[in-house]
């Protein structure tokens, strides 16, 4: 790459410390706010395609699955605006809770965001559990969206944060390993709860378990030094650092961290802050890596995988099954994600996840074309059809080790503490926006666009690889609070960035 892409991390300050089991406990325990995420992405799908589900709150969508009168092409067999709805309602209540969540984080801390989190999704999870009609349904979801909006918004911050600097990007992506981790276990469920009459509230309501562990989990935490040190308490904070790092002499971190609060104090607006020249590449990351992140398709395979799989004739067993096959592959991806971070950096996954997607989802596209055609009549033979579950395994896996994962850990480290609450606050809105543009649309989509939707797809995947290859630089093993000093060293961004901004402030002190 041209002059600047790739930073040089020997010249970055390390800081003494070790990895400590406190600190390794409470990354695992922050990053659950991804099991309820990822258990909802999962757990939609499944209970919308159960029939007692259906015929409940939705009798109209199962009236056409029965009476056959959507059977004119598979595309359209599940096309239902109120269907949609009832999937997309909680990402429009996360991109609102979001920005809630960006003043909670800043001003109370992170650790409080985690629980209020927690507490919005235990109760969403038990309305829809116990739903007797599709107000309660709604309500549900909206509540589930507040607590995703305000997970969504913390953890990642949280966990960026507190882990030390050469396995950040491991640690980091433990949210996103928690979020396939609940997508497996959703698919699971689901597959278990099946055949059962009201299976679907067991689906809906099991939700409240991660929930209420999370809300346990985050008053047993401590907040990080970081979030200490922005509310002033200075003592706390050097006390939780050498707790994490495991030694006692933190002053260099710890004075580090501190002048970075200084000036981020002087920072009255956050939000207009972020719209500044020296601000420019963390505005444009935090908001095109989540708009990307969705228009990988990804969440069409996520929370519509079993009505997608019922659709392409694999019947209800077969389609759960498949579900769980993806969801499987997802967690075991985003292991070797968690493995290669921090070794081989996060540009290479970017862009190796970007050309295995593109393929997968070109010969997906195909296959589908072939055999349903443009009147959606057709059917996949046995092998055809392990065929196509081993491409969109090969898509999921691609995604589960570079644009799932890092869409969550590339935001929230290279926000400088000033405008981090807002930089993670866009990242998650867009995300949320997204999410739910997508998953408002995508039945309407299948139906309009058939097989041409993943063509689709993969136009985006595309056009996101070239912008991570040429606009993205490396920031493995570079302390969250310099990583400020990339920018000046870019092709691209030194043109916009000014110069002053790798040694102004914080970043004043030169490398022992």
């Amino acid at each position: 790459m041209a002059g600047g892409a790739f930073s040089n991390p020997s010249k970055a300050r390390h800081y003494e410390g070790k990895v400590t089991d406190f600190v390794l406990i409470t990354c695992f325990v922050a990053a659950m706010g991804g099991l309820l995420f990822g258990y909802d992405l999962g757990i939609t799908g499944g209970a919308t395609s159960m029939e007692p589900f259906l015929i409940k709150f939705f009798p109209s969508v199962y009236r056409q699955m029965k009476d056959g009168l959507g059977h004119q092409s598979a595309y359209c067999k599940f096309d239902n605006e109120l269907l949609t709805l009832f999937t997309s309602s909680l990402y429009l209540a996360a991109l609102v809770a979001s920005f809630f969540a960006s003043i909670t984080t800043r001003i109370l801390g992170r650790k409080p965001s985690m629980f209020i989190g927690g507490l919005f999704f235990l109760v969403g999870s038990l309305l829809n559990g116990f739903a007797i009609n599709i107000e309660m349904l709604i309500i549900g979801r909206l509540f589930l969206g507040f607590g995703v909006g305000y997970c969504n918004q913390s953890v990642p911050v949280y966990l960026s944060e507190m882990a030390p600097t050469n396995i950040r990007g491991a640690l980091n992506m433990g949210f996103q390993m928690m979020i396939t981790i609940g997508i497996l276990i959703a698919n699971l469920i689901n597959y278990g709860t099946a055949k059962l009459e009201n299976g679907w509230r067991i689906s809906l309501g099991v939700g409240a378990i991660p929930a209420f562990l999370l809300c346990l989990g985050s008053l047993l935490l401590g907040d990080t030094p970081n979030s200490m040190i922005e509310r002033g308490q200075h003592d706390q904070a050097k006390a939780m650092l050498q707790k994490i790092r495991g030694i006692q002499n933190v002053d260099e971190e710890l004075q580090d961290l501190v002048d970075a609060s200084e000036a981020a104090k002087k920072v009255e607006h956050p939000w207009k802050n972020i719209s500044q020249p020296r601000y420019r590449p963390q505005l444009i990351f935090c908001s095109f890596i989540p708009f990307f992140q969705q228009l990988t398709g990804i969440n069409v395979i996520m929370f519509y995988a079993p009505v997608l799989f019922n659709t392409l004739g694999f019947g209800d067993d077969a389609s759960l099954m498949s579900a769980v096959i993806t969801g499987g592959v997802n967690v075991l991806a985003t292991l070797v994600s968690i493995l290669c971070v921090d070794k081989f950096g996060r540009r290479i996954l970017f862009l190796e996840g970007g050309i295995q997607m593109l393929i997968s989802q070109i010969l997906v596209g195909v296959m589908i074309a072939l055999k349903f055609g443009m009147n959606g009549e057709g059917s996949f033979s046995k092998g055809e059809a392990n065929f196509l579950l081993f491409l969109i395994c090969a898509y999921v896996a691609a995604f589960a080790w570079s644009w799932g994962p890092l869409g969550w850990l590339v935001p929230s480290e290279i926000c400088p503490l000033e405008v981090r609450s807002a930089g993670q606050a866009i990242n998650v809105a867009v995300n949320m926006l997204f999410t739910f543009v997508i998953a408002q649309a995508f039945l309407t989509m299948l139906c309009h666009l058939k097989f041409s939707l993943f063509f689709f797809f993969a136009f985006f995947v595309v056009i996101m690889t070239i912008f991570i290859a040429l606009l993205l630089p490396e920031t493995k093993n570079l302390p969250i609070e310099e990583i400020n000093k990339v920018w000046t060293s870019h092709w691209f961004w030194s043109k916009i960035v000014p110069n002053d901004v790798s040694t102004d402030n914080y970043y004043h002190k030169t490398s022992p």
